[in-house]
């Protein structure tokens, strides 16, 4: 027991704790009732209805016409203003306006964070058939085209650590699972000075990518182009990686790459 207790975090408040979970699930789930709250959360009902109407008094939470509830447009606000933080949005949203325009397809900016590419901003495809990725959604570096052109630059010793604790699971058809031929393929790409996520990350959807380098000369950030392969054919890429080679450069230069 005092084990236990010692293992304990001290700062830990629970009620935050489940409170958050509880909000978590509901945009996951996108509405829910005071029970399946209590169900998903393994709590008792009265607990739930506490913690979801907490929610509701600070503008999270709504009861919608089917009388569950579902989270509210204010937690987007939360997300914008944290997104709102990194420079290289600003930055980058001209050039990703430019990209929409000519080639018609979805445009992504990441951001390398944990070993994971965050997607911080996008310009969505108006094709009905596109690529659709949330702001703030993760995804495996090694398989996607955001990752792998920062991957390709990292510093020898960070590249290294990341190789040796990273599996490469196969996510669709043509991932690349063994190590010797992805130190090749991220070879092939320091030298090319892009990417391409050809149906790696998910079968039918192809990217091509570019590093944008910080003011310390890191593989901070990538932009993307990507679709289903029936339009991104390997001709259609090879016409757009000199414009994307183009804004990686002119973007790090903004960014105060030496």
């Amino acid at each position: 027991m005092a084990e236990k207790m010692a293992e304990k975090k001290y700062y830990k408040i629970a009620s935050l704790e489940k409170g958050i979970k509880i909000l978590e699930l509901l945009a996951q789930h996108g509405e829910l009732s005071v029970s399946e709250a209590a169900r998903l959360m393994e709590t008792n009902r009265a607990g739930s209805h506490r913690f979801i109407n907490t929610l509701k008094d600070l503008g999270y939470v709504e009861k919608n016409s089917s009388g569950k509830y579902q989270p509210t447009l204010k937690i987007m606000n939360l997300a914008t203003k944290v997104a709102n933080r990194f420079e290289i949005r600003r930055l980058a949203k001209p050039y990703m306006h430019r990209l929409s325009m000519m080639f018609k397809e979805t445009i992504n900016l990441g951001l390398f964070n944990n070993q994971e590419i965050v997607h911080i901003d996008k310009i969505d495809s108006l094709e009905v058939l596109r690529m659709d990725s949330a702001l703030g959604d993760k995804a495996p570096a090694y398989c996607t085209g955001l990752g792998k052109s920062i991957l390709a630059f990292l510093p020898e010793h960070e590249l290294s650590h990341y190789l040796a604790t990273t599996t490469l699971a196969p996510m669709a058809p043509n991932t690349i699972t063994d190590k010797a031929e992805f130190s090749e393929e991220l070879g092939r790409i320091q030298e090319n000075g892009y990417a391409l996520d050809d149906e790696e990350m998910t079968a039918g959807l192809r990217c091509i990518a570019v590093p944008i380098f910080d003011h310390n000369a890191y593989p901070a950030y990538a932009i993307s182009i990507s679709g289903p392969s029936m339009r991104l054919t390997h001709r259609a890429l090879d016409d757009m990686k000199e414009v994307l080679l183009t804004a990686s450069q002119e973007l790090s230069t903004a960014m105060g790459t030496p």
